[in-house]
Formats: C-alpha cells, structure tokens, sequence
C-alpha cells in the first residue's frame, strides 16, 4: 500500500523520464509489449527505447487515428500495446477510433496523454486539453487514471500491462511534486486519503494534489480541518470514499487540471447528487480555453492556488448549515 511523504518536493526526474525506464523493463520482461508514437518520441524520453528496441517501436507520424487502429489491430494479435502522443491528440482528435476500435471491440489497449491541462504550458490553447477526461470517461469500459507522480505511474504501467482493457492515462512530462514514497502501490478505483479531517473535504487529482494538501496546511492554521483525498482514479471512481466524506465532512471541494464541466468534479457531482448531497464547489478551469503561461501564471488564472482552495473552504464551511 501507499505511504506519503513527510515533506512534498519536487522529483529528482521527470515524469517521462521515469516512463521511459518502466517501458524498458516492462518490454524486457514481456515480448507482448510494443510502443506506439506520433513523431514524438524524443519529447517522452522514448529515443533509446526506440533505438535498443526498432522491433517493438512504431513511430506512426502524425496521425494519431491510424496510431489508435494500428493499436488495435496488434492487440488483436495478442500483443500489448502502449499509444503516446500529447493529450488533445490522444483524446478528443482519435475518439472514434478509441471509441469503435478499441472500447466496443473489447480490445488491450494502453493511452497515454501527455501534458494535459495546463501542463501544455507554453504550447497554449490548441495543445491544451481541459477536456480530455470528459471525452474518455464518457466510453463504456474505459478506465481514466491521472498519475500524481511519478511513484503512481511507475505502478500503474506495471499493474495496467498484465490489466485487460482500455486505459487512459494522463500524465505530465516534466518533474511533479512528489507524495508517495518509493516502493508504494496503489488500488486502480480506491482514492488514498491523505489527510484526515471533519470540516470539509479536498478531492483532488493529478498537479492539484500537493496543492489540496497546502490548502489543508493554510486551514489547518485556522482551525479549519480538511480532508485530502487523492483520487488518481477518475474512472472508476471510488463512490465509497466520495459517500464518507460527504457524511463525515458534510462538505466537499474537488480540485482538477481540467475544465470544471465532465471530469473530476462532475464525476464526484454525480455520487454525491445520487448518494449524499452536501455543499460541494469544483474548482478548476471555468469552461475556457487555454492559454499560453507557465504552469504558476495558470494557475493564478484560472484560480487553482492553495489560497484559492482554501478560500473557498473557508466559503464552503460557513454554508454548510443552509443545506
């Protein structure tokens, strides 16, 4: 099981570099497993991995709808494919393909996003994907996971590659900030609790994580006790975890990298109006576009900082004997 770390740092490697790594020994281990790209392998770190393995290597250009029918089609053969490209592409570009060739032909297929939200930082707008949840977890059997760092996404492409099925996974290339400790494993579906508390509840996923857990630290500060729950597993949510903390906190926060409409906080939305309404407030991007900045510039943006987050816990608290 997870373990957290005593201080939140920043990683001493990247995201795609810790990738790359678990592709090398996950295709050392398994001859069924293949990388499939769109002429962006330099940019995952998956250059060696292409050079050491051209057999198991598949750069499809830029055409990231054939990328997911060829996919598919080596699925079907019994092999067990991994398709990259950034996240807009891998997403709202190939939904059809996700759609018809791989979820309702019951195939094995791994996606994985890169920099999606505002990680895409100084690409901007166009390579911006503030929807791409939406659009996965909108198809029937698709499994939705948002690593939180590069400890979750070292045993998620372990656990996912012996999994059946289509995965998603949504992850930034470049350092996170790091929760777990090393050696940590984690429940595909099963939110970790992070931090106890009584007044409000924190759900967040992917980069918004360490900040939840700031906010909790600033509330903390004012006798205000907030739960933190990471919920790395989008689709399929953990309702249990989602139910509790509406009973036990009688109010709940979800924080995404991700328009507010159809991701993390609909999802929670939907528990919460089906099982235990309470006050609820998602946070995140406000049905915009994106915009070029760095990853600071955004958030202040788009109101994502642990002040924001514990503004509106602060906001949320004083309502909660309305409901």
């Amino acid at each position: 099981m997870f373990e957290r770390c005593l201080k939140i740092q920043v990683e001493e490697k990247e995201m795609r570099e810790v990738f790359a790594e678990v592709m090398e020994e996950l295709a050392q281990a398994d001859p069924r497993v293949i990388y499939l790209d769109c002429d962006i392998i330099n940019s995952i770190k998956m250059t060696k991995f292409a050079a050491n393995r051209p057999d198991r290597t598949i750069n499809c250009g830029i055409q990231e709808s054939n990328m997911i029918g060829v996919a598919a089609g080596l699925s079907e053969t019994g092999l067990i494919p991994f398709a990259h490209t950034f996240a807009p592409f891998t997403t709202r570009r190939v939904m059809d393909q996700v759609f018809v060739s791989c979820a309702y032909a019951r195939l094995n297929v791994r996606i994985i996003g890169s920099d999606p939200g505002i990680t895409a930082g100084g690409n901007g707008g166009t390579h911006m994907p503030l929807e791409d949840i939406a659009v996965m977890r909108s198809i029937p059997t698709v499994t939705v996971i948002e690593p939180t760092d590069s400890i979750v996404l070292n045993d998620m492409l372990r656990q996912t590659k012996d999994l059946f099925g289509v995965f998603y996974l949504r992850l930034s290339r470049k350092k996170s900030e790091q929760i777990y400790l090393p050696g940590s494993t984690f429940e595909i579906g099963k939110a970790n609790c992070l931090r106890e508390g009584t007044d409000v509840t924190l759900i967040a996923s992917g980069i918004c994580v360490a900040d939840a857990c700031r906010a909790a630290e600033l509330l903390a500060r004012e006798g205000i006790q907030a739960r933190v729950l990471d919920m790395f597993t989008i689709k399929p949510i953990d309702r249990n975890e989602i139910i509790r903390a509406s009973q036990e906190t009688g109010a709940v926060i979800t924080i995404e990298n991700h328009n507010i409409l159809n991701g993390l906080g609909s999802a929670v939305a939907e528990v919460l109006a089906e099982e235990a309404p309470c006050r609820m407030i998602r946070m995140g991007v406000q049905d915009r576009f994106g915009e070029v900045g760095t990853l600071t510039y955004l958030k202040q943006l788009f109101h994502m900082t642990p002040e924001d987050i514990a503004a509106n816990a602060h906001r949320l608290v004083a309502r909660k004997s309305e409901l």
